[in-house]
């Protein structure tokens, strides 16, 4: 004799049944990938920091943290091609052992009686051997929800999915350059380049020892074979990856110039906390986009977003206070989050077959690119010309983004044609 299931029960069974992006990935996963970047976002700062203090040299320090960025921009995409060919546990651990020997060498090189080029050298090798945990992460979710999910829900966990690595990336990046002060601050110089090495040493180890790394890899090897590498210059992944690169030209540009406005004020040290509350409301609205309906289709998301980060730069020239520029950031903001997370949602949807870490990692790269030649271009400006000047870098930075989202938009529509 059967007895009739409560309407409650019968919820709890469709509950269980339905698959958790959290339950499918592992409670632990989340942290560690959370921690395991925060590496990347003290690095670049905590170079800076290091080279200035033990060389006495602005110009040396500038010129060791661009080449972290340019080892990084360089040797990313090729880090995210091995992973996709020989799995992430491997490239992970061999890039996150070397990264740390190589910051441990920078902390003692610093104040060791060597030439300047040795520095620059290291630092790119440091930039090279930057673990890809951002854009990896990215792909063994994707990997996940591919595997776990049933087909009509794969797009809107995607979205949730990028939402919160882009609200988790903002997160690192606000919080990064902090902790890089306090410990430079309470202790020496090299604390944060030591700190980083041992956090690359115990949490991007711990990453790449996930279970889900594993999964990935046989999820790879069990699905069709691996698409040519020339599917990974068509528009679809093109103009995402452009869309990227000019958020690192706003990132770069943006901070530059913000610390020539904040400098001409007489307070320099406070540009960070300036900038962090863009960040802030940028993770907040990242967040936000995992709530938005189907029908705001993602072309139109980019375009939308994009026009708010446009608008918002336009005041910056004309702002002539702390308090009206602040304000003109929280717009901003407003733009810089769904903007970001769309970009990599579609760069997700059309990431060639078995070849996901790669695209995510380009997507990464060519932010790093953004901002290294950003920084490098602003700061000459700045330098010349005044801080007023400089701001409209930020301007020229949020006209690539939307022009890249106008790319995207008639490449999709050009795709939908084809189809019917």
């Amino acid at each position: 004799m059967h007895t009739a299931m409560s309407p409650a029960d019968t919820a709890t069974i469709r509950a269980e049944r339905s698959p958790s992006l959290i339950r499918e990935a592992g409670y632990s996963y989340f942290p560690i990938a959370l921690i395991a970047r925060l590496p990347f976002a003290m690095m670049v700062v905590g170079i800076l920091t290091l080279v200035v203090s033990a060389r006495g040299s602005l110009a040396l320090g500038g010129a060791t943290s661009a080449m972290t960025g340019l080892g990084t921009a360089l040797v990313g995409p090729l880090l995210g091609a091995a992973a996709d060919r020989f799995g992430q546990r491997r490239v992970l651990l061999i890039a996150g052992t070397a990264n740390s020997l190589l910051l441990v060498a920078m902390a003692w090189l610093a104040f060791a009686p060597v030439m300047d080029a040795a520095l620059l050298g290291v630092a790119f090798l440091i930039g090279a051997t930057m673990p890809q945990v951002a854009p990896l992460s990215r792909s063994r979710l994707v990997g996940i929800i591919g595997r776990a999910f049933p087909a009509s829900r794969r797009t809107k966990v995607v979205n949730g999915a990028m939402a919160y690595e882009s609200a988790a990336d903002e997160i690192v990046f606000v919080f990064g350059p902090v902790i890089v002060g306090l410990l430079a601050t309470t202790l020496n110089p090299a604390a944060p380049v030591i700190g980083a090495a041992i956090l690359a040493l115990v949490f991007v180890s711990a990453f790449a020892l996930h279970p889900t790394a594993r999964t990935v890899a046989a999820h790879g090897d069990a699905g069709p074979a691996q698409a040519p590498a020339r599917e990974l210059f068509r528009a679809g992944v093109l103009a995402p990856a452009a869309g990227a690169l000019g958020m690192g030209l706003f990132f770069g540009s943006m901070l530059t110039s913000l610390t020539a406005f904040m400098a001409e004020r007489g307070v320099p040290e406070q540009a960070g906390l300036v900038y962090g509350a863009m960040g802030i409301g940028s993770a907040a609205l990242a967040l936000g986009v995992a709530l938005f309906p189907a029908r705001f289709t993602l072309p139109a998301r980019w375009l939308t977003f994009a026009a708010v980060l446009v608008a918002g730069t336009f005041a910056l020239p004309f702002v002539d206070s702390v308090a009206g520029i602040a304000v003109a950031l929280l717009v901003i903001g407003v733009g810089i989050g769904p903007t970001l997370v769309t970009q990599y949602s579609l760069a997700a949807g059309y990431s060639p077959q078995g070849r996901s870490a790669t695209v995510m990692t380009m997507l990464g790269s060519a932010v790093v690119v953004g901002q290294s030649a950003a920084s490098a271009l602003v700061g000459l400006i700045a330098d010349g010309a005044g801080a007023r000047a400089a701001l409209v870098a930020p301007v020229v930075a949020a006209a690539v983004v939307l022009a890249a989202g106008v790319w995207n938009l008639l490449a999709t529509r050009r795709r939908s044609r084809a189809q019917h």
